[in-house]
């Protein structure tokens, strides 16, 4: 359940986008720290200690991808990357580094509102993993058992699917890049090359059902929401 009175941090250096979404998130019930460089964007992280940093890239300073990068080894606080570069590489990258999102400017503010809840919502969930992990009613996850049902079926998954398939399903909606997916396995007895990935998501699929898996082209893959199940 996401808390109304949740911190976001907006980093930014432009001061009519830091004011747009400044408002809408006000207006959404949230506090609202800004930044508008990267060096300050740490200091306001560590001070602030926000529950969620809205993300430019080109920033002055330091580039968005490093201040991700301090970000993520100061701790785990969600990261949404708000930026004009549309560049496959740059969205790739940023996802790799653990940002939760990404969006592209130009933007709709209220879409970015809905994106925060959605993460913040996400984060909580995951902060605090349940041995079931349910997502809609079809879908049920024992974690203790390594039991897997759709729809009612049980499906009979390896070591190895299963803890992709649970590590995707305690976040739906979330993308996974393959680099995130093999190390929820890791210490499985698996080939350490990305692409492997891709052979555990086509059996999963084979053994539940293609709907629940969704490929996002060029990055990776996410567990389809209760909604879109």
């Amino acid at each position: 359940m996401v808390v109304n009175v949740a911190t976001i941090l907006v980093v930014d250096d432009e001061p009519r986008i830091v004011q747009l979404v400044r408002d809408y998130l006000e207006h959404g019930g949230f506090t609202v720290l800004t930044a508008s460089d990267g060096p300050t964007a740490l200091r306001s992280a560590r001070t602030g200690r926000p529950d969620l940093v809205v993300l430019d890239l080109g920033l002055p300073g330091l580039d968005g991808l490093d201040v991700a990068r301090s970000l993520r080894r100061d701790g785990e606080v969600p990261i949404i990357i708000l930026s004009a570069r549309t560049e496959e590489s740059d969205k790739l990258v940023g996802l790799e580094l653990g940002a939760d999102d990404y969006l592209t400017k130009p933007f709709s503010p209220k879409e970015l509102v809905a994106r925060v809840r959605a993460v913040l919502r996400r984060a909580s969930d995951a902060a605090s993993p349940s041995d079931v992990i349910r997502v809609g009613k079809d879908v049920e996850l024992d974690v203790a058992r390594m039991e897997a049902r759709f729809g009612g079926r049980r499906a009979d998954l390896t070591k190895s699917e299963f803890q992709i398939v649970s590590a995707m399903a305690r976040q739906p909606g979330r993308v996974f890049t393959r680099a995130q997916l093999l190390d929820a396995i890791r210490g499985v007895a698996i080939e350490s090359y990305e692409r492997a990935i891709d052979a555990h998501v086509k059996n999963i699929r084979r053994k539940i059902g293609a709907r629940y898996i969704e490929t996002v082209f060029g990055v990776g893959y996410r567990f389809a929401e209760p909604d879109s199940a």
